[in-house]
């Protein structure tokens, strides 16, 4: 990852742990791909997804980049975590995207929480 992206991912956590999650890991690697940012809302388990573009375009924002293809991966990945953490295991889990616009004077961010769903 790149000096940016993290701390874009940085960024992310800190308005996170504003909210009132717990940051329980970053950048959780798997064979299947990465999660930027597993946190704990209470008792529910969060698997964030972390997207940066300079400006909004026609190309929709950072949230609408999280393609089918990349839901599936993250499912994945968060259900190794699950089974490397057995005794987080059983709480119910979602999936959010945390899309950052703009600069870093400047940051818009879009807390999509539930963004997507594990099926």
């Amino acid at each position: 990852m790149n000096e940016r992206g993290v701390a874009w991912e940085q960024l992310a956590g800190e308005h996170l742990q504003q909210a009132g999650l717990q940051v329980l890991a970053r950048n959780f690697r798997t064979r299947f791909g990465e999660i930027d940012l597993v946190c704990r809302d209470g008792e529910v388990l969060v698997f964030v997804e972390v997207r940066y573009r300079a400006r909004t375009s026609g190309f929709g924002s950072g949230a609408d980049s999280v393609t089918a293809a990349k839901r599936q991966r993250l499912v994945t990945a968060a259900g190794q975590y699950r089974q490397a953490h057995p005794a987080l295991a059983d709480l119910p889990c979602r999936f959010d995207v945390v899309a950052i616009t703009g600069s870093s004077k400047a940051p818009l961010i879009d807390w999509r929480q539930r963004a997507f769903d594990a099926a």
